[in-house]
């Protein structure tokens, strides 16, 4: 019956179907709306097929936001010149939408995960190859949207790497939340590049766009990376879909790319679930809260997998223990040796494992971070591997200091590397270079070489934010191969103030005078918020063994109305006896983004009585910025833009004594 009406539709001179499939994850029929090319119904032709998501208070009709007289007639259009299917998700979440209309869809909010939208999509994709007659593989598939959809469209093709060969976005969100439910994870898009390295990305942006900024920061991220990646900036004034037909074109590229049939020889790959499958690895992480587990420097002789509480800079998440099954690329019943290598340092442990009758091998550990290397039929012989510069995921250095780099390498073979010749340098003008080179006549299988006093930089800043910077090793083994890596670092700024005035919170209630945003047309006042906070005996200063957050009073915010406020702040410290253990993610008040303000809370080691800690406190503040007078075009500037500013501030925790 339905497909009847559909097809009445389509007679009648619409250009779409509207149709049903049943959803296990739903428990119900959800809905799509079909684009199908003019000549489908002429022949046996297979085509490639573009999922296309919707945004924030919309549906698969795609008509909330212009009553279906722009993006549908857009998608029409180019489907109907063009050999390409494309189909309109339907992201609804019933109990987040107030009516038809009006809600988070995609169940990707901090309170969600009773859906699995990404299971959901899956599901989607077996009806549609099941039902039309598509090129069922990821060099033909690709995902596109706007807004929340275009967040979708980039999380999703990240996540299924082997599904999804292209993914586009028109101004997408930025960060909305990931896992179960009882264990969401903070997701941002600039921290997961990685998951795209063998995918095709393409990220629109209007000029006028409300959250430009963010757009900007994305754009950066993808242009630093190796990820093939375009990008285009349209003159118009509201968050919108521009350019649908030439980024649906960019499809047609990726389509008829043949790398993205190849699977990449090294790979990377995060994710926030429990369980998760990609390139035919299974993982397993037994841990109640949120874990981000990532795997990297995938290939057939072995992989580093890790975990974090939160991205870029968390600390190792807690867990009763972590599987990897391999993909089925070993020998069956064939013995390997393994090599197991704690990140954060320490013993070699030598194994061996035996690969099941379908060829896979089982790995079992846990949340801390370990190099596992396998050796036996088939493995290869494996590159040394990069060790982590930081335990916390990031180098952030101070300028104008000769520092020695901490390079790692370590030999994953089961047989010593001989002869390792290693090179520094850098592309970027504000680092120096002191000393370049190193060597190493042998190492051990499973042991590291630590050439941190080999190789001394300096850094050079300006004002401002942390300025990312970019170091290339480069070594060159086995006589003649060589194997580059990037280390990204973030060099503080040069001549940072000292705060304005700091209250610490070890136990201890506060009021303070804090900034509230007015609306999305600008303006804002000053309220008053009472907080208790960190945990020690509430004399405002951070003691041996107590738990503390820093808030700082900012003689003037970015917004013209903040003035004299106090906001909590992010700390930064390379010290071994501080550490960040939780992330505070609060929403930025009135941001339509949902993007988090993160703020720290720290705790002192006992250990740390009578020394002197440097820290780098970042205090954020953002504004509406509206000007009544701007137009594009002939219409003013529709909604204020969101942006927001970083003020660090040098700051000596002195601690006190015995």
């Amino acid at each position: 019956m339905m497909l009847a009406v559909c097809c009445l539709l389509a007679l009648a001179g619409r250009p779409y179907e509207d149709r049903t499939f049943q959803s296990r994850v739903f428990g119900q029929q959800r809905y799509y709306r079909l684009f199908l090319p003019s000549d489908y119904d002429q022949g046996s032709r297979r085509y490639p097929v573009i999922y296309y998501f919707h945004g924030h208070s919309d549906r698969y009709t795609l008509e909330k936001y212009d009553d279906g007289k722009d993006t549908v007639p857009n998608i029409a259009r180019f489907v109907a010149a063009n050999p390409v299917i494309v189909v309109a998700v339907d992201g609804y979440v019933p109990e987040h939408y107030t009516g038809f209309y009006g809600g988070a869809p995609y169940d990707a909010m901090s309170g969600g995960g009773a859906y699995d939208f990404g299971a959901y999509f899956q599901e989607l994709v077996a009806h549609i190859d099941g039902t039309l007659r598509t090129l069922a593989t990821r060099r033909y598939r690709a995902t596109s949207g706007l807004s929340m959809g275009g967040y979708m469209s980039l999380f999703l093709s990240a996540r299924y790497p082997g599904l999804i060969g292209s993914a586009s976005a028109f101004n997408p969100s930025h960060e909305l939340f990931a896992g179960e439910q009882g264990r969401r994870v903070l997701w941002r898009l600039k921290d997961q590049i990685p998951n795209h390295e063998s995918s095709m990305v393409r990220l629109v942006r209007a000029s006028g766009d409300y959250i430009s900024q963010y757009h900007e920061e994305l754009r950066a991220a993808y242009a630093a990376s190796p990820v093939d990646f375009e990008f285009r900036q349209d003159e118009y004034h509201r968050h919108w879909a521009t350019s649908i037909g030439e980024t649906f074109a960019f499809h047609r590229r990726a389509f008829a790319n043949p790398s993205l049939d190849k699977l990449p020889e090294e790979w990377t790959y995060s994710s926030a679930y429990r369980a998760f499958e990609t390139r035919g690895y299974r993982v397993t992480v037994d841990a109640p809260d949120a874990a981000i587990v990532t795997l990297r420097h995938m290939r057939q002789g072995g992989f580093t997998v890790s975990t974090q509480r939160w991205t870029p800079d968390g600390p190792p998440a807690s867990c009763r223990g972590l599987q990897v099954v391999t993909a089925p690329v070993y020998r069956a019943a064939g013995r390997y040796a393994v090599l197991d290598h704690p990140l954060a340092g320490g013993v070699t442990r030598h194994t061996e494992a035996v690969a099941d009758a379908q060829g896979r091998l089982t790995v079992n550990t846990g949340c801390d971070g370990r190099v596992f290397s396998f050796a036996g039929a088939g493995t290869g012989a494996q590159p040394p591997v990069m060790l982590p510069w930081s335990a916390r995921g990031v180098w952030r250095v101070r300028p104008g200091q000769v520092l020695e780099a901490p390079v790692r390498l370590y030999n994953p073979r089961g047989q010593p590397l001989e002869d390792l010749r290693v090179e520094l340098s850098s592309d970027y003008p504000t680092v120096e270079i002191l000393t370049p080179r190193a060597s190493i006549s042998s190492l051990a299988s499973g042991a590291v070489a630590d050439l941190s006093r080999s190789f001394r930089v300096r850094f050079t800043a300006g004002s401002g934010d942390f300025a990312r910077v970019r170091l290339r090793l480069k070594v060159t083994y086995d006589g003649y191969i060589t194997r580059t890596g990037d280390i990204d670092v973030l060099v503080a700024p040069d001549r940072m103030d000292p705060p304005a005035e700091i209250i610490v919170l070890d136990g201890r209630t506060h009021a303070f005078r804090c900034f509230r945003q007015k609306g999305n047309q600008g303006g804002g006042f000053t309220v008053e918020r009472t907080v208790t906070e960190g945990k020690g005996n509430g004399n405002g200063i951070l003691e041996p063994g107590e738990e503390a957050t820093f808030w700082v009073r900012l003689k003037q915010g970015l917004d013209p109305f903040d003035k004299d406020n106090w906001h909590r702040a992010k700390v930064y410290s390379d010290s071994p006896l501080l550490s960040e253990i939780a992330d505070i993610q609060e929403e930025k008040q009135r941001e339509w983004t949902g993007a988090r303000n993160r703020t720290s809370l720290v705790h002192l080691s006992p250990e740390a009585a009578g020394r002197d800690i440097r820290l780098v406190l970042d205090r954020e503040s953002w504004s509406f910025h509206f000007t009544p007078d701007v137009r594009y075009g002939v219409e003013p500037l529709y909604q204020a833009f969101q942006l927001h500013r970083h003020h660090l501030f040098d700051y000596t925790l002195k601690v006190p004594g015995k």
